[in-house]
């Protein structure tokens, strides 16, 4: 690529240079013999400056007021060299040569000024490519009369720093969380572990031989192992989320259809809770390409964390909105809000805001695993403080 752009600088060059001559009426025995000439020496004298910087000293400046001097240095050796094949008065060459003089004067206060500038804005970028990492307010800044190509790539360079420090932060946040997670799922699995096991010895040891007791033991001991593989299959949906290995088969389904028969499974615990729920479809819902198992475990997990977390004689409110281009759900609890400082934590691993987010209430894992899967649709989950309570809405395409 480099030599095909050589071949068009010298092809470009001698048809200027025939251009020129013809416009000025100079004979074409003398155009090739100027052009040989010009061509000749100015290839020495650039050979010549090509070996000067290839010195060690690499220095821009430096490289700025060789090309300078090479180009006033073959300008005179060629004019030299041309007034002696063709003759040219010497006082028009004398002259020339003073002015080459002094104009190379100023080209080369212009070269060291130049290779200065760019000198030190080099240094400023490297200032910046080593302050990548460091807090925002140490990072150095490039000056505005750098080159614009150099304070372009600075902006870059500061940009990739800022989004460098984003992604340590979510990292920072994901092992927070990845330790909260740990610490509560150990605490989940501990309480009713210990439990089972001290009513199992009871009743090997035939502490407890009453059957109303023996019933109500196993009883629990049946409550905790549902609770216990309810935790494990939530471990385990999280970790396909995560990974990426969820396989998702998807079909056009009315959403209202599906969230009736969530309403209609769910009512057994609201009753239990003394939490009323009810259900209105808005507008025409429209149909949603769904995988039926997983959004149905969405508004499961959506459902039991507002009864969860609504008081008795409190009402759960579910909506089916259909959109131009989407169909929502939202589902409205009674949980008396959350705190504005944790709407942004709500849907992040083993998140318990406050003391009714007992080991009891779950895992901490549903809205987590409600978001993934919501997303693996393509859609969006969101909440919001309404007036009194929260609303959680769900956002997925329509159908085409």
């Amino acid at each position: 690529m480099r030599r095909v752009q050589q071949g068009f600088v010298i092809l470009g060059g001698l048809a200027v240079a025939g251009l020129i001559a013809a416009l000025l009426g100079v004979p074409l025995a003398d155009t090739v013999a100027l052009v040989g000439i010009s061509f000749g020496v100015s290839l020495v004298v650039g050979v010549a400056g090509r070996l000067v910087l290839g010195g060690r000293s690499r220095r821009l400046a430096r490289q700025a007021v060789v090309v300078v001097l090479v180009a006033i240095a073959g300008t005179m050796l060629g004019a030299v060299v041309a007034a002696k094949a063709m003759f040219v008065s010497t006082h028009d060459l004398k002259a020339l040569f003073v002015i080459l003089v002094g104009a190379g004067i100023v080209a080369v206060l212009a070269a060291l000024h130049l290779g200065e500038e760019v000198d030190r804005a080099s240094r400023a970028l490297g200032d910046v490519t080593r302050g990548i990492g460091a807090d925002e307010a140490a990072r150095p800044t490039v000056a505005s009369s750098a080159p614009e190509e150099l304070t372009r790539l600075a902006h870059e360079l500061d940009a990739m720093g800022q989004r460098l420090d984003e992604a340590r932060a979510r990292e920072q946040r994901v092992e927070q969380s990845r330790r909260e997670l740990i610490a509560w799922v150990s605490h989940d699995l501990r309480t009713p572990l210990a439990g089972i096991r001290a009513m199992v010895e009871a009743l090997n040891d035939g502490v407890v031989d009453d059957p109303e007791t023996v019933e109500r033991y196993l009883v629990t001991i049946q409550r905790e192992a549902d609770r216990l593989a309810a935790l494990v299959d939530d471990l385990f949906e999280l970790s396909r989320i995560q990974a990426d290995a969820l396989r998702l088969s998807f079909e056009p389904i009315a959403l209202a259809e599906l969230v009736s028969d969530t309403l209609a499974s769910a009512q057994v615990t609201a009753e239990r809770k003394g939490v009323r729920l009810q259900g209105h479809v808005l507008d025409d819902a429209g149909v949603a390409d769904l995988s039926i198992p997983e959004m149905g475990r969405v508004l499961r997990n959506l459902l039991e964390n507002a009864i969860r977390h609504t008081p008795p004689g409190g009402t759960i409110t579910v909506e089916v909105v259909g959109r131009t281009d989407a169909v929502e759900v939202s589902v409205a609890d009674g949980c008396g809000g959350i705190p504005s400082g944790d709407l942004d934590r709500v849907f992040e691993l083993a998140y318990r805001g406050d003391a009714a987010r007992s080991p009891g209430g779950g895992g901490g894992l549903g809205l987590a695993i409600a978001k993934g899967l919501v997303e693996a649709h393509q859609g969006v989950l969101t909440v919001q403080n309404g007036d009194v309570g929260c609303c959680f809405v769900v956002r997925l395409p329509r159908s085409a």
